[in-house]
């Protein structure tokens, strides 16, 4: 199997990079991955994981919540219940930021196609793109969403998007600057950029270090921090405009991140864990376990 090893920062260009952990692959094959951080800008990632055309059998199971509708389980059960809520949210997110009720969104990593069908309901010209073939079909079968591959995404006409969204899709891929080339060529002048990622500076995060589930490894090949988030984008000639935390992950991270420590009551603890993690990120929202970025073209 082929490997992507990293020698030098993608952010800053640093060749002393050190490693700050080394974490499991617990959720599908037990396997081990270092967790690598620049000495200078501290931007973080995954070294060693399968290059991108050989990583699906890490994704390559029915219960990959991202991938499909599965509602096996507890912790499915909470986050298909979460994600509900969030649908809405981010709709709100969308319209608020961008001023408009209806609009061009591009939606890259749309995966079973829930939040592109609600956009479409809520009137938007939504263009969706999806890696996974399976997904794509659920899409197709259940919401009459014609879903792209992700081949087609630098195939589409220039500055034609009013939004573009990416809910924790960012993390998984392995062409950052393009992808990020990709995404300026994309957007209207005017247009909004909205990204959600993990938070690796979150409460939840130090807490539970290498157990911390939202590590994901090797499917998350990114780990960002508010300001490595910032960094890429401002290299990629974007700026800032605002930002939302995502109070609700900490519970379904800690709940998974207290199930791989192998402690008793994982779900009640973890719902603790979460309680008190939404409590810090309520005081600053840069704590929260996952946040949401939006993000505008700098005047050129």
């Amino acid at each position: 199997m082929n490997k992507l090893f990293i020698k030098e920062c993608p952010l800053c260009g640093n060749s002393k990079l050190e490693s700050t952990m080394r974490c499991t692959d617990f959720y599908a094959t037990g396997e081990e991955f270092d967790i690598v951080s620049c000495t200078v800008c501290d931007f973080t990632f995954t070294q060693g994981v399968p290059v991108e055309s050989e990583i699906g059998k890490y994704y390559d199971t029915p219960d990959y919540i991202s991938h499909s509708d599965t509602q096996k389980g507890f912790m499915n059960a909470i986050y298909h219940r979460v994600r509900r809520y969030m649908l809405g949210k981010k709709a709100h997110i969308v319209e608020r930021q961008s001023g408009l009720k209806s609009g061009r969104l591009l939606d890259i990593g749309t995966g079973t196609g829930y939040f592109s069908s609600m956009m479409q309901q809520r009137h938007w010209q939504v263009t969706a793109i999806e890696k996974n073939a399976s997904a794509r079909q659920f899409a197709k079968s259940h919401f009459n969403l014609h879903v792209l591959p992700e081949t087609d995404l630098c195939t589409l006409s220039p500055n034609s998007f009013d939004v573009i969204t990416l809910w924790h899709v960012m993390e998984h891929l392995e062409h950052l600057h393009e992808t990020w080339d990709c995404l300026h060529q994309l957007l209207s002048d005017k247009g909004e950029l909205i990204i959600a990622v993990p938070n690796r500076k979150s409460y939840d995060a130090n807490k539970y270090k290498k157990y911390w589930a939202a590590y994901d490894v090797p499917r998350h090949l990114w780990h960002f921090g508010p300001n490595s988030i910032r960094l890429l984008a401002d290299q990629h000639h974007f700026q800032l405009v605002d930002s939302y935390p995502m109070p609700f992950d900490a519970f379904y991270i800690s709940m998974l991140s207290e199930k791989y420590q192998k402690h008793s009551f994982p779900m009640l603890r973890g719902l603790y864990s979460g309680l008190v993690g939404g409590i810090k990120s309520f005081y600053n929202k840069e704590r929260s376990s996952s946040m949401i970025y939006v993000f505008r073209k700098k005047n050129q």
